[in-house]
């Protein structure tokens, strides 16, 4: 059975960090929908999609005043945060990432529900379910996502603003920062890859999928108890994705055996254990409670969100 929604017309919704590469996709997607939004940035010169209304919040954190973006909308979805930082250089990286990924959303919460906030979407981390369940393992960013997960639910509960979580994966698309641009660049430069070794998989999101998401969460009669992963509905090893961006980009694939072991080892020896660590491990989503509680399902498949990010074309 299909979820229930709301209908669209006169909705009226902020999207926090609206000038990320998320926050501005969700943004273009509710506007082409009829949705009325405000967007949040830190200061006046970060660009905004097109129609969107900016609200200046500074750096967020537990003081951060919301209600110019909270007054009179309809929804929320909160999409600004601390992301993985491959050079880490804070003293105590925990309690960075939890000024900016708990503590804003805790404050941005509690103004929701004090303002009549109909509904707040978080766009969370796999992550957090690594926190979840392996909390030892966890690094500090996954556990910053958990707790935004649990503070929000816990100031939520028992008002009339409801919650719901989304989990996403990788996420990719066209401009997407992070490992899948470093990676895409390496092939982009056609150079030989030590990848062909690796035996996993990995579930990926595309942009467009996520933005479905998010507009599922926003119209869903009843907001799920738990937080929902998503992905695109089709796993991949990193050499078969090393083929699909190469092929989309009109590149022959250069993926060379290496023992997987000796890749590790070098990766701590050269400070880079983390990304190697996202390219040789497995981590797979089942989307069928996502599609249970918002009757939602991936509008597009692996081979189209691929295409439609790393094609030749779209580097103009």
């Amino acid at each position: 059975m299909s979820a229930k929604t709301h209908p669209p017309k006169g909705d009226r919704a902020l999207v926090t960090g609206a000038n990320g590469f998320v926050g501005a996709a969700v943004c273009r997607h509710l506007a082409a929908r009829g949705w009325s939004l405000r967007g949040s940035t830190r200061n006046e010169t970060a660009a905004l999609p097109q129609g969107v209304e900016r609200i200046v919040t500074g750096s967020i954190d537990a003081g951060t005043d919301w209600s110019a973006g909270v007054a009179g909308v309809d929804a929320v979805v909160h999409c600004a945060a601390r992301v993985h930082v491959l050079a880490e250089s804070a003293p105590d990286p925990l309690a960075t990432f939890r000024k900016t990924n708990v503590d804003a959303a805790a404050a941005l919460a509690r103004q929701a529900v004090a303002l009549g906030v109909r509904r707040v979407v978080l766009v969370s981390s796999i992550g957090a379910a690594v926190a979840e369940n392996q909390a030892e393992t966890a690094n500090p960013y996954q556990k910053s996502k958990r707790e935004a997960e649990t503070a929000l639910a816990e100031i939520l509960r028992g008002t009339e603003t409801s919650l719901v979580v989304l989990r996403p994966p990788l996420i990719y698309g066209p401009g997407a920062p992070g490992n899948i641009r470093r990676l895409e660049s390496l092939i982009a430069k056609g150079l030989h890859l030590p990848l062909a070794g690796i035996d996993n998989r990995r579930s990926l999101l595309y942009i467009g999928n996520l933005t479905s998401a998010v507009e599922a969460a926003l119209r869903v009669a009843e907001a799920p108890a738990s937080p929902l992963a998503l992905s695109d509905g089709r796993d991949l090893s990193t050499p078969e994705l090393v083929r699909h961006i190469a092929q989309a980009k009109g590149r022959s694939p250069r993926l060379l055996p290496f023992p997987v072991g000796l890749l590790k080892t070098l990766a701590r020896l050269l400070g880079r254990e983390a990304a190697v660590t996202a390219l040789t491990s497995s981590l797979t989503i089942d989307n069928e409670p996502i599609r249970k509680a918002l009757g939602w399902c991936p509008p597009f498949s692996v081979d189209e969100g691929l295409k439609a990010s790393f094609a030749t074309s779209a580097e103009a």
